[in-house]
């Protein structure tokens, strides 16, 4: 079982720190820079997210971190992102017409892209042929990756978490990450233990995303055999419970903080060093829609308490 540490006093003297920094703009100084997450087999994923306390805090770039003139779910802008730290990516999968697996989070392109009409209503190659659009609406050169685009590309750089869109067979993407050989990089998201429980059937040695709000969450996780170092747990989009955590952390299991929305409204209100108080209080990746102003704090975080891992370099 981990130690329990009391971090309330060292919460107070971050969050100050914290609150100079931002004061005083000098948060750039600590940007992590070109430092990349670097995990070559499974076995090293399942290591670097068992969670211990000395545990690497990440940002999870929801949508794969659209920002102006770098589109949702596109691989430019997973690169710019992870230009200025190691990052998880979440991304999404949907089915085209001719069965090919692609990145887009609707069912329909009209927000995202130059084209119309649904996804699954067009082949790949026709796919091919839009441009995306940022979150402004602009237009932009970049094109909808497939997801071996996108997995081969992250090999060596970042952490895939795969929302796997309603009608997209599980196996097809199984079959997609074992032929990038990414099983060092990828992470299937599911909602729900029995969802949980058909992927791990399918390819016990992939990781699971799961959420899990309660201990009963947990129990059914693990009443359908899947083992701890196999899942990551999404907390929900408030701050959960301690003793939860505390619970989640003694298993070796890690917690996502899904800060998109209303957490994120309150650290652009109040000040972006909540976010380093979301850490100290249990969170490890902060799934988030601001991943420029809650990566400069980790950065700071990270420095501050000298946090390093092999598996970033």
């Amino acid at each position: 079982m981990f130690r329990r540490i009391n971090l309330f006093p060292f919460l107070i003297f971050t969050t100050a720190l914290l609150a100079s920094c931002f004061r005083t703009g000098t948060s750039s100084d600590v940007l992590a820079g070109s430092k990349t997450l670097n995990l070559k087999t499974a076995e090293e994923l399942y290591q670097f997210l068992t969670y211990d306390e000395n545990r690497y805090p990440l940002i999870s770039l929801h949508r794969g971190g659209p920002t102006t003139g770098y589109p949702e779910n596109a691989v430019e802008t997973f690169a710019f992102n992870a230009s200025y730290r190691p990052v998880i990516v979440e991304c999404d999968v949907r089915l085209t017409k001719d069965s090919a697996l692609i990145l887009m989070h609707d069912s329909n392109l009209n927000r995202t892209t130059n084209g119309s009409g649904s996804v699954d209503s067009k082949t790949k190659n026709e796919l091919k042929g839009l441009r995306l659009k940022d979150p402004n609406g602009k237009l932009t050169p970049y094109r909808i990756p497939s997801l071996e685009e996108a997995l081969a590309w992250g090999k060596g750089r970042v952490i895939f978490t795969l929302d796997i869109k309603q009608g997209v067979p599980y196996d097809l993407v199984i079959r997609a990450i074992r032929s990038q050989k990414a099983e060092s990089n990828a992470i299937i998201i599911t909602y729900s233990a029995n969802q949980a429980a058909v992927v791990h059937n399918l390819a016990p040695d992939l990781m699971l995303s799961a959420p899990i709000k309660n201990e009963a969450d947990l129990v059914r996780l693990n009443d359908r055999d899947i083992p701890d170092n196999r899942i990551i747990a999404f907390l929900g989009t408030r701050e959960a419970d301690k003793n939860l955590i505390e619970l989640l952390h003694e298993h070796g299991i890690m917690c996502i903080l899904g800060t998109l929305g209303n957490l994120d409204r309150q650290a652009k209100q109040k000040g972006d060093q909540l976010y380093a108080r979301f850490i100290e209080n249990g969170a490890d990746i902060l799934s988030t829609d601001r991943p420029l102003e809650a990566g400069r704090v980790l950065d700071f975080y990270i420095k501050k308490r000298n946090i390093t891992s092999k598996f970033i370099q």
